[in-house]
């Protein structure tokens, strides 16, 4: 069924592209030919490693394979914008065709859109400043900056090469502190370790945290996390730390995925994470996945750091990602008296590489003090408050 989905874009481009063009039969069977094998991308992934996350092809058939996937999407759906405008000609005026000139011209936007989404998608990110005001923060936290790191999907996309590159820019910022929101990697341990490595040389004052995303649980979750501990990389599993300065104090927690379960792993659990913090201290919290920020802001956590939907990737398939995320997608929201940050990510799956519209970033936060709020804990948010607080753009 995984399998069928993908391929449904591409058996649209047959009918409704492929097969009208007035092309000799031989021509288009082998268009045909083409379009099927790139569309099957991801079973030629799970051939390639056992897994549809880890494609174990050289890196420029990766790319290939992510321009040409990209670009059968891109066409389907401008074969259904066009498909659409003529039938409602027809209804309108009792006639129209697609004329052999637009059908070129929109396969020709569909592959320079998609080469240009693959550019986005696997450049290493551009810097995004952000600034947040904490209630009740220390003034000896005030102008601190952190580095938010998530969805690097470490892979054959994302190489050894590419890590170096993303080390060498982190460090260049000289952050306080630098926190990794999950997905680290993508593929097996014997894969990524050479990938990976150059992550030891990651370093901040108050040094790197992670948490685990959900893809770190396809891919031997405990050989895993060992790893991060090697490389210098400490681990929030609900679990926080104390961040301190000059007698003034910061919560840093970190909570598990929501899949964790899944794979018979500690379900994330917030309280747990917050068991033992000092009260009236501000709670920073990593939690991959952003739908969960409700619970998070009632328990008076007041900036919550999360990943996991890569922005949406594309305008009109990041509403579907939003509705996935309790309406939670990219950039800042206000979830009762908490700031949720989703970020765009710093890379993104192998399997789907493209970016439209949604920049990949590398994260730098910077807090400042905001007086402490009166009254209980945040309340979750209704649905409609949720619609008054959209994203702001990536």
């Amino acid at each position: 069924m995984f399998h069928l989905t993908f391929a449904l874009p591409a058996l649209y481009v047959l009918a409704r592209f492929v097969w009208p063009l007035p092309w000799a039969p031989g021509g288009k069977i082998a268009l045909a030919i083409a379009v099927l094998v790139a569309s099957q991308y991801h079973l030629w992934s799970r051939l390639s490693s056992g897994s549809v996350f880890s494609p174990e092809f050289p890196r420029a058939m990766v790319f290939l394979f992510n321009w040409a996937f990209g670009a059968i999407a891109l066409l389907a759906v401008m074969q259904i914008a066009l498909d659409v405008t003529v039938l409602v000609a027809r209804l309108v005026r009792g006639g129209g065709t697609i004329p052999g000139s637009v059908r070129y011209t929109a396969a020709t936007a569909a592959m320079l859109l998609s080469a240009l989404g693959v550019y986005q998608a696997t450049r290493v990110p551009p810097l995004k400043d952000v600034e947040f005001a904490i209630p009740g923060l220390p003034p000896q936290f005030d102008g601190y900056r952190l580095l938010q790191l998530t969805d690097l999907h470490i892979s054959r996309l994302f190489p050894k090469e590419w890590t170096q590159a993303l080390v060498k820019r982190s460090n260049a910022l000289g952050v306080d502190l630098i926190v990794v929101t999950g997905d680290l990697i993508d593929g097996s341990f014997d894969a990524r370790r050479a990938d990976v490595e150059p992550l030891h040389d990651l370093h901040a004052k108050d040094g790197v945290w992670i948490i685990s995303g959900n893809h770190e649980y396809f891919f031997g979750y405990e050989e895993w996390m060992r790893q991060y501990a090697s490389l210098g990389m400490q681990a929030l599993a609900n679990d926080h730390t104390v961040l301190k300065r000059d007698g003034g104090s910061l919560v840093l927690a970190g909570v598990t995925d929501l899949s964790a379960s899944r794979s018979f792993h500690p379900a994330p659990d917030l309280s747990a994470a917050l068991e033992g913090a000092p009260s009236k201290t501000p709670i920073i919290l990593l939690d991959h996945q952003p739908r969960n920020a409700a619970q998070a802001a009632a328990r008076g956590v007041a900036l919550q750091l999360s990943g996991h939907t890569h922005g949406g990737m594309i305008p009109g398939l990041d509403r579907l990602i939003a509705r996935a995320n309790n309406g939670f997608v990219s950039g800042q929201y206000q979830v009762g008296g908490m700031t949720l940050y989703v970020n765009n990510g710093t890379a993104l799956w192998p399997g789907f590489a493209l970016r439209l519209g949604r920049s990949s970033e590398l994260t730098r936060v910077t807090l400042r003090h905001a007086p402490p709020q009166d009254g209980p804990p945040a309340h979750a948010p209704t649905r409609s408050e949720r619609a008054l607080a959209p994203a702001t753009a990536g």
